[in-house]
């Protein structure tokens, strides 16, 4: 009886260990993806044996998973939506209505063992440098309205300025995006996750429509005496430049904004949820959190508190943290430098140029890979894993830099995400790409 015991106890401890060692094995210890940007790669994804290459290329150098855009900055959708225009053409380039780019790279990702993730460009209508958009057809009352220097204007207008971004804080227009949050998830029962992209205002010029007025005025519970002057007024500096400045409202006018995009983010959740309870719910943010409340956006953890650190947070901020509502966050580590060092170093060289010590101050500890990843990490108090995400272009022909980059953004997170994989193309980096995985994988 008792050797059966011992017999039973050995085969339950082998099968125990057989099921670890097998997880260890089919799943990677990091996450590494790599983006397809749908403007840059239009002509190359037009054609299935072109997914079907880069899909491969990029498996056999490490990524585990790739994200596809299904939704342009635009509006317009990447397969045939019966709620949004389908974005059917691109600089001379055509598809038909039928051609299921999004399906194609889930049948062929999953033949290969890649994850498949769709991105969405969320409170994005419009590209000004085209006048195209849906901020240019059925939906203009919905664009963004900008307090720019001395001028309130529809951002349609601001012709230097590319991206032409809608109101977040319209009722119709979350609607709207809820509603091909949903048919895209329902329609496509097989993607891995879902990335909400640019769920936030256009910057701290935006939204001042008389909407935007009277919804603060609400949530406020108060009656702005001078609009937009109470919240945020223009000055010229000594070289005749304008630079805006905080009124006396404005923190309580951030706050706001903050809900706006975190009740959003609630819903989002709830929807894709509704649709596919398997699907991974998931955000990309900039990784510049000091700043990003410009944005109308708090992508941290109820846990941390921005008001200790920070003198535009209210302590209320804290309570739009929406990092609890996610299952997947990429954090873009946009910095050329890739160490603290290399930033203490860099403000040392500017000081000596400055020589006086009012000539201006040197960059925060967070302009660099490693700087952003350690803060991201803080604020998001280990509720979500974080994926540090970088944007290939900004090492132009540093191939070294960009190798550093690869491995500190791999090392100091949990992940990590390339955008985007037309710069790999162009630059032809497969190799150093790969490298530079296989090095971070060994020292992780």
């Amino acid at each position: 009886m008792k050797r059966m015991l011992v017999l039973n106890i050995v085969l339950v401890s082998f099968f125990i260990v057989s099921c670890v060692s097998s997880k260890k094995q089919d799943e990677p210890d990091k996450h590494i993806y790599m983006w397809f940007d749908c403007e840059a790669n239009y002509e190359r994804l037009s054609y299935p044996d072109s997914i079907k290459y880069y899909l491969k290329k990029v498996k056999d150098i490490g990524v585990t998973d790739v994200v596809v855009d299904v939704k342009s900055i635009m509006g317009e959708t990447l397969y045939d939506s019966d709620i949004a225009s389908f974005m059917g053409e691109w600089h001379g380039v055509k598809r038909n209505r039928d051609y299921d780019m999004i399906n194609l790279f889930i049948k062929e990702g999953k033949k290969i063992g890649l994850g498949v993730h769709a991105s969405m460009n969320v409170f994005s209508g419009g590209h000004n440098f085209y006048n195209r958009g849906i901020i240019y057809g059925e939906h203009s009352d919905w664009q963004s309205i900008n307090y720019w220097c001395d001028s309130i204007v529809p951002i349609s207008e601001m012709k230097w300025h590319y991206n032409g971004m809608l109101n977040p804080a319209l009722p119709e227009v979350q609607d709207y995006q809820l509603s091909i949050i949903e048919e895209l998830v329902r329609k496509y029962p097989k993607l891995d996750g879902l990335i909400l992209d640019r769920v936030r205002y256009d910057g701290i010029t935006s939204d001042f429509s008389d909407f935007s007025r009277k919804a603060f005025e609400a949530y406020a519970g108060i009656k702005v005496e001078n609009f937009p002057a109470d919240i945020l007024f223009w000055e010229k500096n000594d070289e005749g430049n304008y630079e805006w400045k905080r009124g006396k409202l404005f923190n309580k006018w951030i706050e706001w904004r903050t809900s706006i995009i975190y009740h959003f983010f609630e819903k989002a959740r709830t929807v894709t949820k509704s649709a596919n309870p398997d699907i991974l719910f998931g955000t990309y943010t900039g990784a510049w959190y000091p700043v990003y409340y410009e944005l109308g956006v708090n992508w941290a953890s109820k846990k941390y508190d921005p008001s200790i650190d920070y003198d535009w947070a209210t302590e209320n901020y804290k309570n739009y943290g929406y990092a609890e509502l996610l299952d997947l966050y990429m954090t873009g580590l946009y910095f050329y430098e890739v160490t603290i060092e290399e930033v203490e170093k860099l403000n040392e060289v500017s000081a000596e140029k400055r020589g006086e010590a009012a000539m201006g101050k040197g960059k925060d500890y967070w302009y660099s890979v490693e700087g952003s990843a350690q803060l991201a990490n803080k604020v998001i108090k280990d509720v979500v894993p974080v994926t540090g995400s970088l944007y290939v272009e900004q090492y132009e022909k540093n191939s070294e830099q960009f190798s550093k980059a690869v491995q500190m953004a791999y090392q100091s997170t949990d992940g990590l995400m390339i955008f985007d994989i037309v710069h790999i193309i162009n630059k032809d980096w497969w190799e150093v790409l790969e490298k530079a995985l296989s090095k971070a994988k060994q020292e992780n």
